[in-house]
């Protein structure tokens, strides 16, 4: 395994932090009972999970910036911010592909809530497993760094060419299993996921959206992964930062899913970012890009493409065409 700043107390820490923070969003979800989330509720849940990524990010400067100096304590907490930047922003994705499952699968309101807490979940479990691979394949073999770099120069030049087509749900290879193995009602059955009758269990709906919520963050992980490792390859700052925007991705559903048009030109300034990070991959043996520039032209990038799709909205765009 890579190098790492986090010893066995802060991994196992950050673990507890992780179980109780879904346990509290599931008690949250349980008291709000059917009631779909508001705009303003979402708001506040998308602040608190951003204030608690900057709380930690705060204790693990001063944790470092105490045992090992403010150089590292600096370095490690500028690759927190910028992981946990690059990740949040392609997590809109996730977002706009969760709409499309939604709006295809026809999920009330106060449905989507459970779909997603559940999607976090596994989301979650596999993203761990994931970074814990990559962390590990890095280790052993340096050069898949300048595959990761390669794929996400390709992957970044592919989402910026014009006539890029959304995803075909139906056509999904996981939903044509599914239909094929599994037993399917017509019809939701509250939250419930499955339901038995006859002695033969039947899934419903909801459990067709959130295997397919979950499968749609494993594919756009493959994306998101690679780019933090290119920001670090210590395997604690590319976890925690990781999680802590996924665990923040439920809220910011409910905050974006209404606005998706409105960032219309979000996805040119992604495609952009990950070209940025796989240059900077497919060129670290000749020039090092400073941790802090990354941060800088990130963020830079990010805030220029939502500034522009504010100011040139999507329909005065495709009237000039």
């Amino acid at each position: 395994m890579a190098e790492s700043i986090g010893n066995l107390w802060w991994w196992v820490g950050f673990a507890v932090f992780v179980v109780v923070a879904i346990v509290v969003d599931l008690v949250a979800l349980e008291k709000k009972g059917g009631r779909a989330v508001t705009a303003r509720q979402a708001l506040a849940w998308s602040a608190l999970w951003v204030s608690l990524a900057l709380i930690f990010c705060a204790i693990l400067w001063g944790w470092l910036d105490h045992s090992v100096g403010r150089e590292v304590a600096n370095l490690k907490a500028t690759e927190f911010l910028t992981g946990y930047l690059i990740e949040k922003s392609l997590s809109v994705d996730n977002i706009f592909v969760f709409l499309m499952i939604f709006t295809a699968f026809v999920v009330p309101a106060e449905q989507q809530k459970k779909a997603l807490i559940v999607g976090v979940i596994l989301a979650v479990v596999l993203r761990a497993v994931m970074i814990l691979i990559g962390a590990w394949l890095i280790s052993q073999f340096s050069w898949i760094l300048y595959v990761f770099g390669t794929f996400l120069l390709v992957t970044g030049i592919k989402m910026a060419l014009p006539g890029e087509h959304e995803p075909d749900i139906e056509q999904n290879p996981v939903l044509k299993w599914m239909r094929g193995h599994l037993k399917i009602l017509p019809q939701y059955d509250g939250d419930r996921l499955s339901v038995w009758k006859d002695g033969v269990r039947w899934f419903t709906p909801l459990f067709v959206v959130v295997v397919l919520i979950g499968v749609t963050d494993v594919i756009f992980a493959v994306d998101s992964i690679p780019a933090i490792f290119a920001v670090t390859t210590d395997p604690f700052i590319v976890m925690t930062s990781n999680i802590f925007a996924i665990l923040g991705l439920r809220a910011l559903y409910f905050l974006l899913a209404d606005m998706a048009s409105r960032f219309h030109l979000l996805k040119y300034g992604l495609a952009a970012v990950l070209c940025f990070i796989g240059v900077k991959m497919l060129i670290v043996k000749w020039f090092h890009i400073p941790v802090f520039v990354s941060l800088g032209a990130v963020a830079g990038i990010l805030a220029v493409s939502i500034v522009a799709s504010l100011l040139r909205p999507e329909q005065a765009t495709a009237g000039n065409r």
